[in-house]
């Protein structure tokens, strides 16, 4: 293995472990562990990509019981994918699995292509390591993966230093992976890789004395397991001001604009943004009749992976808009249509009206 530091273990003597704890302590009962298919196997790895498992389940039942074949979710909507993914976040998958699914309607026959690695690659939103997960699970296919909860265990077994993010410790960690991904029960031992990082090799408080490898385990060996993997280097966040129109007509319904397909919030349905008041401001003498100003919510902020985002909320009330607008819609709080609603905007709306909705996603599996 050039370039890879030496297994702390033979490949056959990790598998045997590994599966027996999995046998002992892992997740069998996941929904999209039955029935196991392609289809399934690709929604819930596409929800639990930043996504703890636990919020991820009601999420997927749900979507399965609207879109119980990759065909039904092909045919759908945009915005009724978008709506059943409210509360997910990172909304690019969403978008990314509708686009895939109907890529795979027509293109490859209804179904996912499984032959390969590289051919499902080809599909928006899918990597190696989410295109490994569905042929492992689903086909039994030999095929390595490598998220989140695999790099750190990796990473502490072997005690490897830098961030896993780099290429050079990526390549290393990829290596690793491929040598211990056995032949046989590839579906029972992708799970149990998961669910080793997920509850045992945790990220904060790993349960070292009761795991399988602390005999070998290199990071355990020097006493600080909890230093691997480094962390990504730290950049300052930088910080955008915008405001959002919370405009309501007399029927008490708020007007809502459609966001373009791609970038912030792409797709979904948000309350009209300005940078500016006097921006604003033009915007309500252009198409609003009679509109009346109230004092502005107080400023908060939601935090993207790459900016802070200060919103000032900015209520109107009006009689009418001027003229007829195709990019919007009147969205009546206390009979919501199904639209995929942009996080903040869902909070502010929820001020008014309480939504049932389930809870923020986690950090991880």
């Amino acid at each position: 293995m050039a370039d890879t530091p030496t297994p702390c273990i033979a490949a056959e003597a990790f598998q045997r472990r590994l599966l027996n704890w999995f046998d002992q302590h892992g997740r069998h009962d996941l929904p999209w562990q039955t029935p196991r298919s392609a289809y399934r196997v690709w929604v819930s790895e596409i929800m639990l990509q930043q996504t703890q498992v636990a919020t991820v389940i009601p999420y997927f039942e749900r979507f399965m019981a609207r879109f119980p074949t990759l065909e039904a979710l092909a045919k759908a909507p945009q915005d009724e994918v978008l709506h059943l993914w409210t509360g997910l976040g990172y909304y690019a998958r969403a978008r990314n699995l509708h686009k895939a699914a109907q890529i795979a309607l027509h293109e490859h026959s209804g179904a996912l292509p499984t032959e390969s690695v590289e051919a499902l690659m080809a599909l928006p939103g899918i990597g190696r390591s989410t295109a490994g997960a569905i042929i492992a699970q689903s086909t039994g296919q030999r095929a390595a993966i490598l998220d989140g909860n695999v790099k750190r265990s990796l990473t502490r077994l072997h005690a490897i230093a830098g961030w896993p993010g780099k290429p050079a410790v990526e390549r290393e960690l990829w290596a690793l992976a491929e040598y211990y991904t056995p032949k046989t029960r590839l579906a029972d031992f992708t799970q149990a890789m998961m669910d080793f990082g997920a509850t045992l090799c945790k990220r904060s408080k790993p349960d070292c004395p009761l795991c399988p490898f602390n005999d070998v385990c290199r990071a355990y060996a020097q006493g600080e397991p909890q230093r691997f993997p480094e962390s990504k280097p730290k950049k300052a966040l930088p910080q955008r001001e915008t405001i959002m129109l919370m405009l309501s007509d007399r029927e008490g319904r708020v007007w809502l604009a459609q966001r373009p397909p791609s970038g912030l919030w792409g797709g979904l349905w948000s309350l009209p943004q300005f940078e500016t008041h006097a921006a604003l401001n033009d915007w309500l003498e252009d198409h609003v009749v009679a509109p009346e100003r109230h004092a502005a919510l107080p400023s908060f902020t939601h935090t993207f992976s790459h900016f802070r985002l200060v919103i000032t909320p900015q209520p109107v009330s009006c009689d009418r808009l001027g003229g007829i607008r195709e990019d919007g819609v009147w969205y009546d709080v206390n009979h919501p249509p199904s639209l995929g609603l942009a996080a903040p905007v869902k909070a502010l709306l929820s001020q008014r009206v309480p939504f049932a909705l389930d809870p923020t996603p986690g950090p991880s599996r």
